[in-house]
């Protein structure tokens, strides 16, 4: 059994301040938990004894290029990076180091996000009349894919949803634990919400966990809802690998194509700011190139009026 690499108590602190103080999301603490563990191991063979916010520039470059021929991608060393510089900044707010190394410290190749995996709509439909609904688990399998893909959510946001934060008048989520500790209402869609009360009606009672497992009547968990969207897959015959993370991307990109504006869509997937949605102008690579195209009819026809 591999041994879990165990933090010094200072970088268990951390973690702790980002959680209680910066409200970080327990799958944003878990990610930094990982990188922490996985840099302090490599640290130790390479410079044992030395903090890390003792470490110099040359020891994290280094660290850098030997993930990057292990297979670690751009995406993911810039993820890492982020991690890291906030550990180093706050050492150096604490008063540990006189400086953050790794302040400014940027990847040459980390300009561009990866385009993320989405279904095309005629998928997205195959996927959802994949999934059966005629006895109560399957209407509860085919309500929880319904709502990833009609609402965009997150896996961890939908296995937290309660029934009572589902508003029947207005016809939307209340998504309570977004990620950052975000809140936000999501419109459901009609299709959906039809699907969705008739289920509500069928589970009886007003409150607890929307979503149960059969077995024990427990809140679903991330990997039980991974497993209902793989089956489902599966049972469409679809080749690419399905998750619910490609659904929330399905939801984002068809909104994007029938020309939703960004702000929106990053306010319905509970992202910071639009920048964060902005990844998925790649995979609609003729979406610049439209916008321009109107912009020069605008200006064409100003001319000829004038």
């Amino acid at each position: 059994m591999k041994q879990v690499y165990e933090l010094d108590h200072w970088l268990e602190g951390y973690l702790d301040y980002l959680d209680q103080v910066r409200r970080q999301s327990a799958g944003t603490i878990r990610d930094v938990r990982c990188t922490l563990r996985r840099v302090c191991r490599y640290m130790d063979r390479r410079r044992p004894g030395v903090a890390l916010w003792k470490l110099a520039l040359k020891d994290y470059i280094k660290w850098l290029e030997d993930e990057r021929a292990d297979g670690s991608s751009s995406h993911t060393l810039t993820k890492f990076l982020s991690h890291l510089r906030g550990v180093l900044d706050y050492a150096w707010r604490s008063g540990k180091s006189d400086r953050n190394v790794l302040d400014g410290f940027t990847l040459a190749d980390a300009g561009r996000s990866p385009v993320p995996t989405f279904l095309t709509e005629e998928e997205a439909k195959r996927l959802i009349e994949a999934c059966p609904s005629h006895r109560p688990l399957q209407r509860a399998h085919r309500a929880m894919i319904l709502l990833l893909y009609g609402c965009g959510l997150r896996s961890a946001e939908l296995c937290a949803l309660n029934a009572q934060d589902v508003n029947r008048e207005r016809r939307e989520v209340f998504v309570q634990r977004g990620k950052g500790g975000r809140q936000r209402y999501v419109p459901i869609p009609d299709g959906a919400f039809v699907e969705l009360l008739a289920y509500l009606c069928e589970r009886g009672g007003k409150r607890g966990a929307l979503f149960r497992t059969e077995a024990k009547r427990a809140r679903i968990s991330i990997r039980y809802l991974g497993r209902i969207v793989q089956e489902a897959a599966q049972r469409a015959e679809l080749r690419k690998q399905v998750t619910p993370k490609v659904l929330r991307h399905s939801f984002a990109t068809h909104l994007m194509d029938r020309g939703v504006d960004l702000a929106v869509i990053s306010q319905l997937m509970g992202h910071r700011s639009p920048t964060e949605t902005g990844v998925y102008l790649h995979a609609l690579p003729d979406r610049p190139r439209q916008a321009i195209e109107q912009l020069k009819i605008a200006n064409a026809a100003k001319g000829r009026r004038s």
